[in-house]
């Protein structure tokens, strides 16, 4: 058997967190739920301890305005940004992805959600999009057109705006012998490759002092980088996996290290951020 806990490989190694996954950390730990707007020149200060430019990180906070995950209020010369509705939601489920349902599903109750699709060939657009949205929500693709994720999938919200009415059935369903399961989960999921994914992670996170130059940009890169290692993650049932199975001590390290990180990073952000309440916010909105 390979040995999943080995240490990583060439090639599996992830790329810096984008702007954005690095400014949506900062929001979902510094102002979701505080009630709070932070001026601009305060993210420029945050994500510059963590290695974006300005420049990137004007331009991200732009666009994460136009597309409605952003509110800014001005007073006097300096701007500040809130959540929308839609961010603060997305930020939540961040939330709950990381801290309550982990990376390691030990409670699957035994069901799948298979998801068959079929299409005219002509329909390319509607195929690809379907086919990137089901990898996102944690489909493998057990064998052409059929796709089977572990649990209930909310396919409603899945599909919507697709337009794929009539050309997709969504079931629930159990294995029965002669299925083995492990099979069916090497056969619709890379296991290696969901397995380099945490040692890519474990090998990072060996030395958080190299990563950031101080406490408020590691727990920012930490948890980014956590994010963005458990979202490539299905959530297949433990006790289908191999015993090595990596995310059990990704996990673990990055908890030990986000306890460490966070007094320290909070004080950070105290003194640096620049805020205001939400309803001094709305006051400037309303001149």
């Amino acid at each position: 058997m390979t040995d999943l806990a080995a240490p990583v490989t060439e090639g599996v190694a992830a790329e810096t967190p984008r702007p954005q996954a690095l400014l949506l950390t900062f929001f979902g730990g510094h102002v979701l739920d505080q009630g709070i707007h932070v001026a601009t020149a305060s993210v420029l200060d945050v994500l510059d301890r963590a290695g974006v430019s300005e420049h990137a990180t004007r331009s991200t906070l732009s666009r994460m305005a136009r597309r409605g995950l952003l509110r800014r209020v001005r007073q006097g010369r300096n701007v500040y940004i809130g959540l929308t509705p839609h961010s603060r939601a997305i930020l939540h489920d961040g939330r709950r992805r990381i801290w309550e349902a982990g990376a390691v599903n030990r409670h699957w109750d035994g069901t799948w959600t298979l998801l068959g699709f079929s299409m005219p060939e002509s329909w390319q657009r509607q195929r690809h999009a379907l086919r990137s949205r089901l990898l996102w929500a944690g489909f493998g693709s057990l064998q052409s057109g059929l796709w089977i994720a572990p649990g209930t999938v909310d396919a409603a919200g899945l599909l919507d705006g697709l337009g794929t009415d009539g050309h997709v059935k969504v079931f629930q369903a159990r294995a029965l012998p002669p299925t083995h399961v492990a099979e069916v989960v090497a056969e619709a999921w890379d296991i290696e490759r969901l397995a380099g994914h945490y040692r890519a992670f474990l090998s990072r996170w060996r030395d958080p002092e190299a990563q950031a130059p101080d406490s408020l940009a590691r727990d920012l890169l930490l948890e980014s980088d956590w994010l963005q290692t458990i979202r490539q993650d299905p959530r297949l049932p433990r006790e289908h996996l191999p015993a090595d199975w990596p995310a059990e001590p990704a996990q673990e390290l990055f908890h030990n290290l986000s306890a460490e990180l966070k007094p320290a990073a909070n004080a950070i952000a105290a003194e640096v951020l620049d805020t205001i309440t939400n309803a001094e916010a709305d006051r400037l909105a309303a001149r």
